[in-house]
């Protein structure tokens, strides 16, 4: 039976990108010139640093970093800003978090509104991702055409398409 997965993924070489051209953004702006400000990408957790000395360079950053995730194609709903905290140096740090998977809770969503949406396939969820079944690939065509259009808080790709 054709089959699709329903995931949330971020591409972390992209998002690598997003943050390296944040820095170059930041060391060409007059208005951080001479200013402390840095962003630190660790892969491995997932996790921006971002410092700075004021929260209208913090703002501006954050501005930057949406702005070159969009750029790279990647979601800016993906990402989960933290609360400000002040440095030992007077200034503000924040960790943006980047989100992969699809939670418990979006995942039943999901699921609810196919069910709900009365075409023939089913969908289950499996870990962190969605399988949506059918007969037809049309019907499967026509789920990916609702999911797209939904409010969902999250990034939706799909992937691992049968027939």
């Amino acid at each position: 039976m054709p089959s699709f997965d329903v995931v949330n993924e971020i591409d972390l070489q992209e998002a690598d990108n997003a943050v390296n051209n944040t820095m170059k953004e930041i060391s060409t702006r007059y208005d951080f010139r001479d200013s402390k400000t840095e962003v630190d990408f660790n892969r491995k957790t997932k996790v921006i640093d971002v410092s700075c000395e004021d929260s209208m360079k913090l703002k501006a950053v954050k501005e930057m970093l949406v702005a070159n995730f969009v750029k790279r194609k990647l979601s800016p709903k993906s990402l989960e800003f933290g609360d400000p905290e002040g440095t030992s140096h007077g200034g503000l740090r924040q960790q943006v978090v980047i989100n992969e998977g699809i939670d418990r809770d979006n995942a039943k969503k999901l699921v609810k509104l196919v069910k709900d949406s009365k075409i023939k396939v089913q969908a289950a969820i499996h870990d962190d991702k969605v399988r949506v079944t059918g007969k037809k690939i049309d019907d499967l065509q026509e789920v990916m055409q609702l999911l797209r259009g939904a409010e969902v808080e999250i990034p939706l790709q799909f992937n691992n398409m049968k027939s």
